[in-house]
């Protein structure tokens, strides 16, 4: 009978300007003192240094990939891909997410053996290392807290900065007890600790990009409520075939089949069930088809 389609508009590049700057000069700084990290894991022996670079790698992905999802955002729709590029960024995390975790085992692995039969480390070099780390994370975390407080990007990024910060913060207490009582189990519970604050964010990362790849209902939406909502307005007698997705982390949409009864104005309930849709979450896409009732077909999917 008739369709309603509504596209919000994504050319924002004058909002994203402050944003990409900000989680571009944050991944240069991430991703260039975990390379520092690691060589100095290695140098010092510290395994609380090396699962900080871990994390750091978590960091720099996700980093990454915020500033590349900001970027791609911004390019247009085209024939061969009608959504664009936003679907790279859920891919990218996906992939993130399953390196986090086999990081996150390897260093319990690595911890585990540890805790038996503790190594030398060089205390010393391992407290450097650690402090400069903090101080890089709080230079990050301060460019970030620049760009715009609503970007769910930046807000993502700025949470791993501060997952980072603890990291740093377990290392450089692990390298004074070292210094101060020689107790080298401190090395390996440190590492411990990151290790689960890199496990813990891999597992939520892998988890959100399955779902989002699996076409699954965003967390946001009641799915159920929003069915009864719509089969409650006036002069609808069922509501059918209602999807709602996720394009990607941020980027909504939604369709349904509304029937109405044969005297009702089409325009009316059109308007009204956009509405009421709204009133659930912000949906870039979303698209109404309206039917009367000698109109639906037989084949649907009931909700």
């Amino acid at each position: 009978m008739g369709a309603h389609h509504d596209h919000h508009g994504h050319d924002h590049h004058h909002h994203h300007t402050t944003n990409q700057r900000a989680l571009f000069w944050s991944f240069v700084l991430i991703a260039t003192f975990m390379v520092v990290e690691v060589i100095g894991g290695l140098w010092t022996n510290s395994l609380a240094l090396l699962s900080d670079a871990g994390h750091m790698l978590s960091d720099a992905a996700a980093l990454g990939l915020s500033f590349l999802a900001v970027r791609f955002g911004a390019r247009q729709a085209t024939p061969e891909r009608t959504f664009g590029y936003r679907r790279f960024e859920i891919l990218a995390a996906f992939v993130n997410g399953l390196t986090l975790l086999v990081i996150s085992i390897y260093v319990i692995i690595e911890a585990y053996q540890r805790l038996f039969a503790p190594p030398e480390i060089l205390s010393g070099g391992m407290l450097t290392v650690a402090i400069i780390g903090l101080l890089v994370n709080m230079i990050a975390a301060w460019l970030l807290m620049r760009g715009e407080r609503d970007n769910l990007n930046v807000r993502s990024a700025l949470l791993h900065v501060f997952g980072d910060l603890l990291g740093s913060v377990g290392a450089i207490t692990a390298a004074v007890l070292i210094m101060a009582f020689g107790w080298t189990l401190a090395d390996p519970i440190a590492s411990l600790f990151v290790a689960v604050l890199i496990l813990v964010s891999g597992y939520r990362v892998t988890r959100e990009a399955i779902h989002i790849l699996m076409e699954g209902t965003p967390d946001q939406v009641d799915v159920v409520a929003m069915q009864r909502e719509l089969g409650g307005i006036d002069g609808v007698k069922e509501v059918h075939d209602l999807h709602v997705w996720s394009i990607s982390s941020n980027e909504l949409a939604v369709t349904c089949h509304v029937l109405i009864e044969a005297d009702t104005d089409d325009q009316r309930v059109l308007h009204d069930v956009t509405e009421r849709i709204r009133q659930f979450a912000t949906f870039e896409r979303s698209t109404v088809q309206i039917e009367r009732e000698a109109q639906c077909c037989e084949n649907r999917t009931i909700w």
